[in-house]
């Protein structure tokens, strides 16, 4: 393996994209290959042994092609597989989780709320996250549908729309400050997001703080690739074209069975 080699990401779906991007733009030199399991979206609803299962499948793939780190693009397989990935692998994986502390430590209401998935919200490693922060209320609520929509490419539907403002009412009126996306796919809903929440309540996603730990994960243990800018790959396993529209048909999305 080489300091040229890429990195891979993957998620269950389109919504690591946002993560992608993050990363893409901080570190323009470093090859990248996205994987999109979308026949497997979403996987908030499934097991943590088929998300393990599938998680592994996706890691499988990316070392195939010779990946130099994996980042999980994905809470749900974050939460729930990066334990067994970081186990059975040689190789440094970076997740994402929620990023519940930024919003607590900062938080003047002591009240925040968070949209996840139901296997991020049930999991282990979120869980022991919330313990942590026992002054703040922390209002979660599962976006069942959300995912699926997005997947469809309904990301604008009345549906999304009425989906969001059942969602983000309850959490508007017990006053909180920050809105957490605990789910990759979020990110992608902002704008509507902003048109329901008054201007106060601040939202925070992973992107950054994401693409940030990837440098220093380069930095420290794998290296920087000296080659120059290249241009990404990206793979789906299911419906080539949603993941292409998401990349504003900037970049080819090769249809793999994996």
């Amino acid at each position: 393996m080489t300091n040229n080699n890429p990195i891979g990401v993957f998620d269950s779906g389109i919504g690591g994209t946002s993560i992608w991007s993050a990363i893409h733009e901080l570190l323009p030199n470093e090859k990248t290959i996205y994987l999109a399991d979308n026949k497997n979206a979403p996987y908030g609803q499934r097991t943590k042994e088929e998300i393990v299962a599938l998680s592994k499948k996706n890691v499988d793939f990316l070392i195939e092609n010779n990946c130099k780190l994996i980042v999980v693009a994905c809470n749900t397989a974050t939460t729930n597989a990066i334990r067994e990935l970081r186990a059975d692998y040689d190789i440094p994986f970076i997740g994402i989780e929620p990023a519940i502390k930024p919003a607590a430590n900062n938080s003047k209401t002591q009240v925040i709320g968070i949209l996840a998935t139901q296997g991020t919200l049930n999991s282990e490693l979120f869980n022991k996250t919330a313990e942590m922060f026992q002054n703040t209320t922390i209002i979660e609520q599962v976006g069942h549908g959300l995912v699926q929509l997005i997947e469809d490419g309904n990301l604008n539907s009345p549906e999304m729309t009425d989906l969001l403002e059942t969602y983000l009412r309850p959490m508007i009126d017990a006053n909180i400050d920050y809105l957490v996306l605990g789910c990759s796919h979020y990110p992608y809903l902002i704008p509507q997001i902003k048109k329901i929440l008054p201007e106060h309540i601040q939202i925070i996603d992973s992107g950054e703080a994401v693409a940030r730990q990837t440098q220093n994960v380069l930095r420290e243990k794998v290296g920087f690739s000296d080659e120059g800018e290249s241009e990404p790959v990206f793979y789906a396993n299911a419906n080539p074209s949603v993941l292409k529209s998401i990349l504003d048909n900037k970049y080819e999305v090769i249809q793999k069975d994996f």
